[in-house]
């Protein structure tokens, strides 16, 4: 009974992680999965393929820890936030593909609702903006879209869920339907001041208020993983979405501290303790977590490309073969060359938030080439990044430090241009599965098998400290050429 599965529901794959008695990781099993666009700006995923490929990964990883259900105290799941679900009470079956957090169809609702003037009502109650990213607007899509979706639902015979949800729905048999408090904030129907589903925003949305699960701490008794799956019951005991996850797993608990996760978008949280922080650089206000029954907030920075643009590069253009492959071509680009790339294949996020954006790529010359464009690709991420830092540094005191993590901070190359442009030191911990390890950690801690809080940060360690080393006015001069390049591209 030492050790903990760790279920890392994301974008692009799914993947399991076993963890020991000490937190090491023992055996990992990854899966990627088919992306779905039926139109420009709209991305689905086949609720089938994240349960089955979840389900595969956690037999595999099991297996090549060389374990078997008995030793496991527990599971913990993470997953990416917002996409949302449908389905039936009574057979467990989707009434649709799952609407990605990345889609922009809703973007003609969300702009109603705000020449209605519902958005200030939305943001004092939820800390998030009224755009097409968060799942309320997805969720009364589905309602409006699917034949007979609105009476079923009216009838009772519909549950939503986030990607947690859903999972917990089938590794439980259909016997919890739950989800976090950290996924909930995320849907922008929950209250984060008073803790509870907002039967006001319901209402706007048209929502029944029977189709939203029950929310629970991020470490909790969210049921018991079905027997015939593993071979006999684990408890489920934690769950968190997965910035808040890499949050827990950076060990980010003190107020003033900042994370950043670069995974197919880049997040970055700044905790802000007890208090929620109303931005006025629109950055998000959110619960980094729960636990005992008391959330600690954070203010979000959201990016909806980032190691999604590296796919671009390999899959879309062709002219990488994988994703490692990208920095060392942006090496090999004329430094003399400058190439911005705006990669806003689904709109803009934080702090512009502009739906109807989309990428564009300036200073080609016919000396243009595939190096520099790789080299643009990777140098937006530093661009973003300094984006939100700069913008929760106009909320409140940044952090002298960030914590890096996702699998585009394995690369050195662009995590020193991240602290070129930030002027500021950026470490990088010798775990990087920060996610899976937050949350391998609430249902460590909730089984008794793994240390408290202070415990769990006096066992954070970096890797690696990347010091900034570009001249000052290199630096300005490249953010202001990027400054120029967002503002020939967005629409608002």
């Amino acid at each position: 009974m030492g050790h903990i599965l760790a279920l890392d529901q994301g974008t692009t794959s799914s993947r399991a992680i076993v963890f020991d008695a000490q937190m090491a990781v023992v055996a990992t099993a990854q899966q990627e999965f088919p992306q779905h666009f039926p139109r420009s700006g709209w991305v689905e995923h086949a609720p089938a393929d994240l349960w089955q490929t979840t389900l595969a990964m956690a037999k595999a990883a099991i297996a090549k820890a060389g374990i078997n259900a008995g030793d496991l105290a527990g599971i913990g799941i993470t997953n990416q936030r917002e996409t949302t679900i449908v389905w039936d009470r009574a057979s467990g079956a989707p009434i649709h593909n799952a609407i990605v957090w990345q889609d922009r169809r809703t973007a003609p609702l969300c702009d109603r609702l705000r020449a209605e003037g519902h958005e200030p009502m939305i943001r004092a109650r939820t800390g998030l903006l009224l755009d097409p990213y968060f799942s309320a607007s997805k969720l009364a899509w589905l309602l409006d879209h699917v034949d007979g979706a609105r009476a079923r639902a009216a009838r009772g015979d519909l549950l939503f869920g986030t990607v947690d949800s859903y999972l917990i729905w089938q590794l439980t048999g259909g016997r919890v339907h739950a989800t976090d408090a950290t996924n909930a904030a995320r849907t922008m129907l929950y209250d984060i001041h008073k803790g509870g589903w907002s039967m006001t925003l319901c209402a706007l949305f048209d929502i029944p208020a029977a189709m939203l699960p029950k929310v629970h701490d991020c470490a909790a008794d969210f049921g018991m993983a079905r027997a015939d799956l593993f071979g006999a019951g684990v408890p489920i005991l934690g769950v968190a979405g997965d910035q808040q996850a890499a949050t827990i797993g950076q060990a980010c608990f003190a107020p003033g501290m900042v994370k950043s996760t670069y995974g197919t978008g880049c997040f970055a949280l700044m905790n802000t303790g007890d208090r929620v922080v109303t931005s006025q650089a629109r950055l998000l206000s959110t619960i980094a977590y729960q636990l005992g029954g008391k959330p600690t907030y954070a203010l979000e920075g959201a990016i909806f490309v980032a190691g999604a643009v590296v796919q671009w590069l390999r899959d879309g253009l062709k002219i990488i073969p994988n994703a490692a492959a990208a920095a060392d071509l942006a090496m090999t680009a004329d430094p003399e060359h400058p190439v911005y790339l705006v990669p806003a294949f689904t709109g803009l996020g934080a702090p512009y938030w502009d739906a109807g954006a989309r990428g564009a790529m300036f200073g080609l010359t016919r000396a243009t080439g595939p190096a520099e464009i790789a080299r643009a690709a990777l140098e937006s991420v530093g661009y973003q990044t300094r984006d939100l830092i700069e913008a929760m540094a106009a909320d409140r005191a940044g952090a002298a430090t960030l914590r890096v993590d996702g699998g585009m901070s394995a690369s050195d190359w662009t995590m020193q241009f991240v602290a070129d442009m930030l002027a500021a030191p950026v470490d990088r911990p010798k775990v990087l599965e920060t996610t899976a390890r937050g949350v391998a950690w609430l249902a460590g801690m909730r089984a008794g098998i793994y240390p408290g809080q202070d415990g769990f940060a006096r066992g954070w360690a970096a890797d690696r400290r990347f010091h900034p080393a570009m001249a000052d006015d290199l630096r300005d001069a490249k953010y202001a050429g990027w400054q120029d390049a967002v503002r020939r591209t967005r629409t608002a």
